[in-house]
């Protein structure tokens, strides 16, 4: 039976976060491939421009802009572009952990560590239509960080990746299993992903997958995109 609005108890009504959740798992596929950024990876910014381009092309809906040390004016100059680009291909635009570009670009949403603002705080700022993802490295992470506020997380490294290296030794996808039973907000795979290995991600419960280097520093950055795109059965 539908109950009236003007019925419904205050602890029947859904707080900003629970809106936001909701909102969130409407766009969840926009998540199946987030593509995280690395201008370093590139001679010019042409190359990181085209780059991105190319994937966006290849069918990535979401983008994280994780340039940490960029000044704050390029920065926000990186991240008006990056803002442009992706909405000229219905993509999603995350900036990595300062919420203060992410708003001044009207960037989708931040992606915070765990030394960041608390995504409760950030929610205070930014409270509708504002994804805020965190980065997890555990199961207390990922409790914490639904608890906290996120809407989804990433976790890992899964895999050994240099890039992950000073987080620890890779987590593994029994600790991805794990996770899943904890937590209710979607949870993307990150660290050492290669197409190869999509499957048995998905398999083990990743509602998503993070890259990086397999799709920015692939000869085809369009067709390899395209590719990860294609899940497996």
């Amino acid at each position: 039976m539908k109950q009236d609005q003007n019925t419904i108890t205050p602890e029947l009504r859904e707080t900003p976060a629970q809106n936001q959740r909701r909102y969130v798992r409407g766009t969840l596929h926009d998540f199946v491939l987030y593509l995280i950024t690395d201008r370093k990876r590139f001679s010019t910014q042409r190359a990181f421009s085209v780059a991105l381009e190319e994937a966006l092309k290849g069918g990535v809906k979401s983008i994280q802009l994780r340039e940490k040390d960029l000044p704050t004016r390029e920065l926000l100059e990186t991240a008006y572009w990056a803002r442009q680009l992706t909405a000229e291909y219905g993509a999603r635009l995350i900036v990595n952990d300062r919420v203060d570009i992410a708003c001044a670009v009207g960037a989708d949403g931040v992606h915070l560590g765990q030394k960041s603002m608390p995504p409760n705080a950030v929610r205070t700022i930014k409270e509708h239509d504002f994804i805020i993802g965190v980065s997890t490295h555990s199961v207390d992470e990922a409790v914490r960080a639904e608890r906290e506020g996120a809407e989804f997380i990433t976790l890992g490294p899964v895999y050994e990746t240099p890039s992950k290296m000073k987080y620890g030794p890779p987590v593994g996808i029994n600790m991805l299993g794990e996770v899943k039973t904890k937590v209710s907000i979607p949870v993307i795979a990150i660290g050492g992903i290669t197409r190869e290995k999509v499957h048995e991600l998905l398999k083990a419960g990743a509602d998503g997958i993070a890259v990086i280097s397999a799709i920015l520093t692939a000869e085809n950055v369009y067709e390899t995109t395209k590719h990860f795109m294609q899940v497996p059965e």
